[in-house]
């Protein structure tokens, strides 16, 4: 009934131009009749729960049913969501600064919530640290980021702005470890690590690393790429973009990305799976980590994350996540 209640709200939701300019792009990438991909589309949808971003995406033109089955949908991943993750609780991790108050002690940086009664506050912390990241406190895909140089001649000012542009959580900035820098330098380059708590132990899921290119974030709508590590946090296949581009070395530093070993990797996984207790009601998380040269460091916790899986045409292993997360869980 949910799965039901959910494509039905997608039905309606449906951007019938978007849609059509996917099929029209797989045509002439396949070179298959525009009708046989629609009702293919279509079967999917109903089959699988895969829109047809998750038909794009995940390559499931080029899937047996077989390999479709494995894959795991925005249709499915909403499933587990509600079925695991308390919706009340949401703001818990939504709201950064509740969040950082929350897991302190996992943050491993200095914050403060500025608001107008508290500049001097705010002078003592940027007199601390003169270089900050201003956050909107529920900001989404990296939006609402700032980093700031702040000094005696601009700091009433910069405080006056940052409460205009609603920026109200600033954060000690993260200086991250020097061999993911080398790698590119230009964004804070992170983890996201996805842990399912199920009630005493917590286990990682899936890991991916997120490379910024040509931005300041590292987040995947503003342009950076992605790609995915093994067991070991090595990373396994090539990095894509939003558009699709297949990376095996950075186009900017020309370091090479499949074999890079991020450092830290398994304190990371234990950092995750240590904070994931502190959320029972909240049992899949996909957590942004950064990797300092002393330690790795949560940026935030999503409680709604997100669908990553390796295209199929990146590998010769056809088989998405979903054999792996019916070990932990139930996927309907």
């Amino acid at each position: 009934m949910k799965k039901i209640k959910y494509m039905l709200k997608c039905i309606r939701n449906l951007n019938i131009k978007n849609m059509f300019n996917i099929i029209n792009k797989l045509s002439k990438k396949t070179h298959k009749n525009k009708i046989i991909l629609t009702i293919d589309i279509i079967y999917c949808a109903l089959k699988y729960g895969a829109g047809y971003y998750d038909y794009q995406e995940f390559e499931f033109y080029n899937l047996t049913n077989k390999e479709r089955k494995t894959y795991l949908t925005r249709v499915k991943n909403n499933n587990i969501i509600k079925t695991y993750n308390n919706k009340e609780d949401f703001y818990k991790l939504d709201d950064k600064g509740i969040f950082n108050e929350t897991f302190k002690d996992y943050i491993k940086r200095d914050f403060l919530i500025i608001n107008e009664n508290n500049y001097n506050e705010y002078e003592k912390f940027t007199n601390k640290h003169s270089k900050i990241i201003a956050k909107i406190i529920n900001g989404e895909g990296g939006k609402g980021i700032s980093i700031l140089e702040v000094n005696d001649k601009n700091r009433k000012s910069s405080f006056k702005e940052l409460l205009k542009n609603k920026q109200t959580l600033i954060e000690e900035v993260i200086i991250q470890n020097k061999k993911i820098s080398k790698l590119y330098e230009g964004s804070v380059n992170t983890l996201r690590l996805f842990t399912f708590f199920d009630g005493k132990n917590a286990y990682v899921l899936n890991s991916v690393f997120k490379i910024g290119n040509g931005g300041v974030t590292d987040n995947f709508s503003s342009g950076s790429m992605y790609t995915f590590t093994d067991e070991e946090g090595t990373v396994i296949v090539p990095a894509i973009d939003q558009n699709d581009n297949i990376y095996e070395t950075h186009p900017i530093t020309k370091e090479k990305i499949v074999g890079f070993k991020v450092p830290l990797y398994k304190e990371a996984c234990d950092l995750v799976t240590k904070a994931a207790k502190l959320s029972p009601t909240i049992k899949y998380i996909g957590w942004d980590v950064a990797i300092t040269d002393k330690s790795p460091v949560i940026i935030e916790g999503n409680s709604y994350p997100g669908v990553f899986q390796i295209k199929p045409s990146l590998t010769n292993n056809h088989v998405g996540l979903i054999p792996k997360y019916q070990k932990y869980m139930n996927i309907k």
